[in-house]
């Protein structure tokens, strides 16, 4: 009756419009999907910066919870860049220009790798709170990836110790200096070769973490 329309029509038309609404899926390997969870971190973090910039600028945060903030951001970034780095993204720069990113703040505060607060200033308090911050979260993230050797974690607990030494305004009974002091003086008894046990290292996370949070809460009390 109509000419020109083959037999069964519908029913391809039909097939092509289902293709329509068939989902696409990203990745297809778990290492693909791996790829665009990092993209995503990264994605992630660089926005925060952003915020962070933009909301220090109105004045919407205090400039020592911001620098430490602001650390603790760039300590992050630096390790999800890393896994993100590759030929297509050799920097920073190709990422937000492929995903087109508009964060001129957070590529200017990536570029300096430091808060807007901090000078580059030894005697700076600001530059130490920076140390503190990022020191606390580099032991961290250590244990976490399962690094536990007495070599590869007592020279950074050891930086982390004389950075809050040299912060004379930490209270002299601040309890996580302590406790940095305690592991730092248990590693030093170790051989460069030996290991954490994974009791250890779960109470060491523990206390660090609890005591890089009252660092938090200190400073907005100094």
């Amino acid at each position: 009756m109509f000419q020109g329309v083959p037999a069964g029509g519908q029913a391809d038309g039909g097939g092509a419009r289902r293709e329509l609404y068939e989902e696409v899926k990203l990745y297809r390997t778990a290492r693909e999907r791996e790829k665009y969870d990092n993209m995503a971190d990264l994605f992630a973090l660089i926005q925060t910066i952003q915020c962070l910039e933009k909301a220090y600028i109105k004045d919407a945060v205090a400039p020592k919870e911001y620098t430490a903030a602001c650390s603790k951001l760039l300590v992050q970034y630096k390790a999800a860049f890393k896994q993100v780095q590759s030929q297509e993204f050799p920097n920073v720069a190709a990422f937000v220009a492929k995903y087109r990113l508009d964060c001129p703040a957070a590529m200017e505060r990536i570029q300096d790798g430091r808060p807007l607060t901090i000078r580059d200033d030894k005697g700076n308090q600001s530059k130490n709170i920076a140390d503190i911050t990022s020191l606390f979260i580099t032991v961290m993230d250590k244990l976490r990836l399962e690094i536990r050797a007495m070599d590869e974690i007592h020279p950074d607990m050891n930086e982390l110790y004389d950075s809050l030494t040299r912060m004379s305004s930490i209270p002299a009974d601040f309890d996580g200096k302590a406790k940095v002091k305690t592991w730092l003086d248990s590693l030093g008894a170790m051989n460069a070769s030996d290991e954490l046990t994974d009791e250890q290292v779960r109470q060491m996370v523990f206390d660090l973490e609890s005591s890089y949070n009252g660092f938090i809460r200190l400073l907005q009390e100094i």
